[in-house]
């Protein structure tokens, strides 16, 4: 089974949007493509896992996530680097839309995004790491095993003592996070 660093989305690997709602408000920070190269040629599984409620709150629609995706493996691609899956949480206990509408595992702190990608890519969770820019991005990971990583982009800085209280690697940005991962034995 393979390792893997589990990115989260908005403010980790891309900046900060609100509840990004059209493509042109994909903004990638100037190191988030060396950084997933870098994850690649260690041999990683880079996978993006993200809680998407703006679907659950009818802001968007789940076939909007999916191109935003698609976007920006596009442009990961251009620089040489793969993210080998993204997987999103559409749910909220309080959505608008009646669908969407759920207590579900998916949505982190919860771990069932990562189960689910760790399955689907044939992952050892005890030997992977998740980075994010919340402190329920890294508990997810924690939960199953994963060593985390706090990023202080996003809204990194507001969560750094309830991921630091968690166990959580504190760094200024994902470039950070994965120089310590790789320094990880």
């Amino acid at each position: 089974m393979k390792r893997a660093v589990f990115l989260d989305r908005d403010g980790t690997l891309i900046e900060e949007a609100g509840y990004l709602d059209r493509l042109e408000q994909i903004a990638f920070f100037p190191f988030s493509v060396d950084a997933v190269r870098l994850l690649n040629r260690a041999g990683f599984a880079v996978l993006v896992v993200t809680n998407q409620s703006g679907v659950a709150r009818g802001l968007f629609d789940e076939a909007f996530v999916e191109r935003a995706h698609r976007e920006m493996a596009a442009t990961l691609a251009s620089g040489g680097a793969v993210v080998d899956g993204f997987f999103y949480c559409p749910h909220h206990p309080d959505a608008v839309v009646s669908a969407y509408r759920s207590v579900c595992d998916c949505r982190k702190p919860q771990p069932g995004l990562l189960t689910k990608a760790a399955t689907v890519h044939g992952v050892d969770l005890s030997r992977s790491f998740v980075v994010g820019d919340r402190a329920h991005d890294v508990e997810s990971g924690m939960v199953v095993g994963a060593a985390g990583a706090l990023v202080r982009t996003g809204y990194g800085t507001a969560y750094e003592a309830a991921a630091r209280a968690r166990g959580a690697v504190i760094t200024n940005n994902l470039m950070e996070a994965v120089a310590w991962i790789l320094r990880q034995p």
